[in-house]
């Protein structure tokens, strides 16, 4: 979306001031006086699908963009990508996190790219007229497929592959919408040629999925890579040589006409601070024994990253 400019004078000045600014100063690259010219554009709605790193992601999108002197506010846990992205779509928010794989699958499920810069260079032809993603980042939360260490030690399964060798019914835990998803229960048996049922358990792969898992009310549970419970519980993730799990890194997805050179700033910055285990890391305070709220953990991280303003 073009900005409104005063004149070409102006324009030139404000071109040299900054560039001046850039050369003299190695600085908090939100500081105002990079990003002081650029349009408001108006109030922005970050959204949150319903677990708690999305949410963590989206108040971090919120409070940085409100340090900028921009007017966000937050519409937390709104559900599933089907619902959210209807309410990016119907304007009742413009901005939430994503992952770059699922959202590349959600709208164009044939698409043969599987790396991260193969994914995220395809959503630009994958998304609706409107949408915008703007630059993904390092960080990366996966779905997979985890089993007990007892259950892999008696089928001898350590890849997705290895589940043809298992003679008894399967069952995997994990939210509604994964029995429509590429990887999900059709990716199982479409590529690996495996049978599996689902039990429907709607919390993100989080202590209701695990419990199922520790008590063999399911044999394979789908829980996010940056979740501390694998490692926690002894779990073992299942390989996926078949790649139908792509790159999932952590990208914005934002109403076009609500970008504008600050908050592209703003969220690239966000972006290009943001890694793997700094996921980790926050959910293991949002579901550890401290439970600390989204909002705080958000601002924990920004301070840690020297990206709040003032």
């Amino acid at each position: 979306m073009s900005l409104k400019t005063r004149g070409i004078a102006l324009a030139a000045v404000a071109a040299v001031s900054a560039l001046a600014l850039a050369g003299c100063s190695s600085g908090n690259p939100l500081d105002s006086s990079t990003t002081s010219s650029a349009k408001s554009g108006g109030s922005i709605v970050v959204g949150s699908a319903n677990f708690p790193e999305s949410e963590i992601i989206a108040q971090i999108y919120t409070q940085a963009l409100q340090d900028n002197g921009v007017n966000a506010s937050i519409k937390p846990n709104i559900g599933a990508r089907e619902v959210y992205l209807k309410a990016l779509q119907d304007g009742s928010i413009d901005l939430v996190p994503e992952y770059s794989g699922s959202l590349l699958q959600y709208y164009n499920p044939k698409s043969p790219a599987q790396s991260s810069d193969d994914v995220y260079a395809a959503l630009s032809d994958a998304l609706p007229k409107g949408f915008e993603v703007l630059n993904q980042s390092k960080a990366e939360d996966k779905d997979s497929y985890n089993v007990t260490k007892a259950f892999s030690e008696k089928w001898g399964v350590t890849s997705l592959a290895d589940l043809t060798k298992v003679t008894t019914p399967l069952t995997v835990g994990a939210n509604p919408e994964f029995a429509e998803r590429p990887y999900g229960i059709k990716g199982l048996k479409s590529a690996y040629g495996v049978t599996a049922t689902l039990d429907p358990i709607s919390d993100g792969g989080g202590p209701l999925t695990v419990k199922a898992l520790q008590d063999g009310t399911v044999q394979l549970a789908d829980i996010y890579t940056t979740s501390s419970a694998i490692k926690d519980n002894g779990f073992v993730t299942l390989k996926d040589p078949k790649n139908i799990i792509i790159a999932e890194n952590v990208v914005p997805i934002i109403n076009d006409k609500k970008v504008t050179v600050k908050v592209k700033n703003v969220l690239n910055a966000v972006s290009a601070a943001l890694t793997t285990d700094d996921l980790v890391t926050m959910n293991d305070k949002s579901s550890g024994s401290a439970k600390e709220s989204a909002a705080q953990i958000a601002k924990e991280w920004l301070a840690q990253e020297n990206l709040f303003t003032k």
